[in-house]
């Protein structure tokens, strides 16, 4: 198992939608152990494909509930099926996540509150999982990277206003950019 350097916004894999995973190999176990490692290491709670390089349609993912369950896997070829949105006022410190390729930044983001999200693990074996709260947030959010969607491109004003500065004063927003979790502080 590797670290992989993650890569920041404006790497256009990040920014176009993946292609299915074709390939269930050993280079696939790899890459998902890899992923998993990389995640903890930066550390974040998931992790696509397109962050590590690759326009492939997979995520892995770690978090503990509030009632200590633990999640953590890989989706392959996901589908997924949301709650509609809330209309309740945007809770700014309660809807708030980061990305690791927007690495040290935080923005509020409206997600739906619950998912069902289908996809297939390294053995193909079909699985489906019942989401609300926070694992269904990092799942939408992981899967809106598969679709070429960081979640700045989601934010509403004036926190996309600030996401846009943010990426401005640390440069980002062209190719060729990231950041190695436990080597580089990519906060800027």
């Amino acid at each position: 198992m590797a670290v992989r350097p993650i890569t920041i916004t404006g790497e256009p894999v990040l920014h176009e939608p993946a292609h299915d995973v074709t390939d269930f190999d050993e280079t696939l176990r790899t890459l998902v152990a890899d992923m998993l490692e990389t995640m903890d290491a930066a550390p974040g709670v998931g992790l696509a494909g397109p962050q590590v390089g690759l326009p492939l349609r997979l995520f892995v993912y770690s978090y503990v509930d509030d009632d200590g369950v633990s999640w953590r896997g890989e989706a392959i070829n996901p589908q997924l099926w949301q709650t509609p949105l809330s209309i309740e006022p945007l809770d700014d410190e309660e809807e708030s996540e980061g990305c690791l390729s927007i690495p040290g930044e935080r923005f509020p983001l409206r997600r739906a509150e619950g998912v069902i999200l289908r996809a297939v693990d390294v053995n193909q074996e079909q699985f489906e999982i019942e989401a609300r709260g926070w694992l269904a947030r990092i799942f939408q959010h992981e899967y809106d990277h598969l679709d070429g969607i960081l979640y700045a491109d989601r934010l509403e004003h004036p926190f996309s206003k600030a996401a846009t500065k943010a990426i401005r004063k640390n440069s980002w927003g062209a190719p060729g950019q990231s950041w190695v979790p436990g080597v580089d502080h990519p906060e800027g």
